[in-house]
């Protein structure tokens, strides 16, 4: 191990699927070991998510078709939704080490062709494409397919680290990896352009509330999508104007009136969101908090022309852009409350709770 590097550190693991008591806090984990092509960063902080609740509790098994509140543990268990419970559709490697919002500096490297690359500050791409040679639409996710940020080191590709410049604190700019590159696929792939109308469900979460701001750097007139509670700090992110949840959409817009939907919620009231999108319009999806099964009256798709684009595995320049937005102060951070490492299980509970704007972020312990 490289001088001033520890052999043991603390981390938090994932054991298996289930509840909170799935998720162990240890202090004798070995320090990852830099291969060829990677390198060791020293966490400065981590983001919450909803996908580290969903990958603990099996909810990406096709096994479950409820929402977050709805998932029998030993049913998904006996279905094989261990089996399939990650992104990609496999199982996981038990145990795992969650966090893919990763900020923190590279303190070693896999090979001296990395050297000159110890001490730079950066943000870590949590859709690694590398492993799987760039090809389209396959990549591992940090936190899922290998182990990501919930300790004091983690390994990770050198070309998925990105040297970050910036006068914001390591929670700051743990804030932005996952939710915000969601945003900026999503909004990418969907072709947002200026002078658009885009609704965006979900608004006042993680991926919503980066959506909001992103779209707005692109010139989108923002409708967005919460809880009434929530309405004037939505609007300070950007917003044009709120709708609050659970509303008649149709009524309340109008038939045909959004070119863009960003959503994050899918559920019961889905079909109301291909109601209000115009002629040729476009679909964005990259969650479905509100239940993954809806109802599509296939007539509506093809006689409206509309347009569906799943959005997972980022688009090549996407993080790159979201850095470079990052860097010139084009976007701001939304960090709502930060806890240390050790408060992960109270933080995640606060995250579901859903009483937020922007992101809970975790501190590991100094080292």
């Amino acid at each position: 191990m490289a001088m001033g590097i520890p052999e043991k550190m603390v981390a938090v693991q994932l054991i298996g699927h289930g509840d909170f008591d799935q998720l162990q806090y240890r202090q004798d984990l070995d320090v990852p070991v830099p291969g060829k092509g990677e390198v060791l960063i020293k966490v400065g902080a981590a983001g919450v998510n909803n996908t580290d609740i969903n990958t603990r509790i099996g909810w990406y098994s096709k096994s479950n078709t409820g929402n977050l509140e709805n998932i029998n543990h030993d049913a998904l268990a006996e279905a094989g939704g261990n089996d399939d419970g990650d992104w990609s559709g496999a199982g996981l490697s038990f145990p795992r080490i969650q966090g893919m919002d990763i900020c923190g500096r590279i303190v070693s490297v896999g090979d001296e062709a990395l050297a000159g690359r110890k001490g730079e500050r950066v943000l870590v791409e949590p859709c690694l494409r590398k492993p799987l040679d760039w090809k389209p639409y396959k990549a591992w996710f940090v936190g899922s397919d290998c182990d990501g940020g919930f300790a004091q080191y983690v390994k990770i590709f050198a070309d998925h680290a990105y040297v970050v410049e910036s006068a914001l604190s390591d929670a700051e700019l743990a804030s932005f990896p996952c939710s915000w590159s969601t945003a900026e696929n999503m909004l990418t792939r969907s072709k947002v352009k200026s002078g658009e109308t885009v609704l965006v469900t979900g608004a006042s979460g993680g991926v919503g509330s980066a959506a909001i701001q992103l779209a707005r750097r692109r010139g989108a007139k923002i409708i967005a999508q919460c809880g009434k509670r929530k309405a004037d700090l939505v609007l300070q992110q950007g917003a044009n104007e709120v709708v609050y949840r659970d509303v008649d959409l149709p009524a309340s817009l109008g038939q045909e009136s959004v070119d863009v939907v960003i959503d994050l919620v899918a559920g019961p009231s889905w079909p109301e969101l291909m109601q209000v999108l115009k002629k040729g319009g476009r679909y964005g999806v990259a969650g479905a908090i509100g239940g993954p099964m809806v109802e599509l009256d296939v007539r509506t798709l093809y006689l409206k022309d509309l347009s569906f684009y799943g959005c997972t595995v980022l688009e090549q320049d996407v993080f790159g852009n979201l850095v470079n937005y990052i860097e010139n102060g084009e976007i701001s951070p939304i960090v709502s409350k930060t806890y240390p490492l050790s408060d992960i299980v109270q933080a995640q509970q606060d995250f579901i709770a859903k009483r937020h704007v922007g992101k809970l972020v975790l501190i590991p312990p100094a080292i």
